[in-house]
Order: structure tokens, then sequence, then C-alpha cells
């Protein structure tokens, strides 16, 4: 089952990463332009937030069962800490993950109650552009499919 849930995980993240990113740019090019806010970047700032809590759901569920979870138990809190890669599977990635698509929720949520489209492109473009920084700085390149 790791393997599988590893191997979805692995490839949905292009999906959350190419999606965070159009919005993004999307977002800052609306807000720079004075572009009219439409249906289409309603949908794709929606496509962004249902990916990657889609994304945030695997990636609970490979956590509990990834075998790195299980070094919490052998080497404890200290062990896990002072290893490098135990910190980043088992503490950094998950910890700013999670920080990171809260902040694509908080954006998402913002800009909706936005009446005219500029504060809706700079909400989204604050929140989703944070979080895009966020989620690169954090995902395991050496061991990403």
């Amino acid at each position: 089952m790791y393997e599988t849930v590893q191997f979805i995980h692995s490839y949905w993240a292009y999906l959350v990463l190419f999606m965070l990113l159009i919005a993004s740019f999307n977002a800052i090019i609306g807000f720079a332009t004075n572009k009219e806010y439409s249906a289409t970047n309603f949908r794709l700032a929606l496509f962004t937030l249902i990916v990657s809590h889609i994304q945030l759901l695997i990636g609970i569920v490979l956590y509990f069962t990834t075998p790195y979870f299980k070094m919490w138990g052998e080497v404890g809190m200290g062990g896990v800490m002072k290893d490098s890669v135990l910190r980043l599977y088992n503490v950094e990635h998950p910890l700013i993950m999670i920080i990171a698509i809260a902040l694509i929720t908080i954006g998402y949520s913002k800009h909706k109650k936005k009446l005219t489209s500029r504060p809706k492109f700079k909400m989204l473009a604050i929140f989703y552009g944070f979080a895009l920084i966020a989620m690169l700085s954090r995902i395991p390149w050496s061991a990403w499919l």
C-alpha cells in the first residue's frame, strides 16, 4: 500500500505545483494589468484549492504508512530531529505543506469576500504566491519521482 500511495502522492504533486504556479501568475498578471476578474479566474483558483486539498489527504495517508513514521518510536524525538532526512520527512515537509495549503485556503476565502477585481487578484497573488514558495522550499527533490 505504501508504494501505491507514494506513487499517487508524487505524481499528484506535479498537478498541484502546475496549478499553483498558473494560479499565482494569473493573479499577479491580473493584479498588475488591472484585468477584470472573470469566471475563468474563479475556476482556476477553485481548482487549485481542490487539487491541493486532495494532495493533503493523500499526504496524510502516506505520512502514517511510511517507514519514516516508525522512526518516531524507534529513535524518539531527539533522534528524528538530529537526522536531517528524518527531520525533513517527519517534520519539515508535512508542516510546511500544511501551512502552504492553509495559505491557499485563506487566500481563496479572502478573495471571495472582495467586491472588485483588483483586490481579488491581490489576495490570490499574495497567498497563493507564498504557498508556492513554501511548497518549493520543502519538496524532497532528491527522492521525487
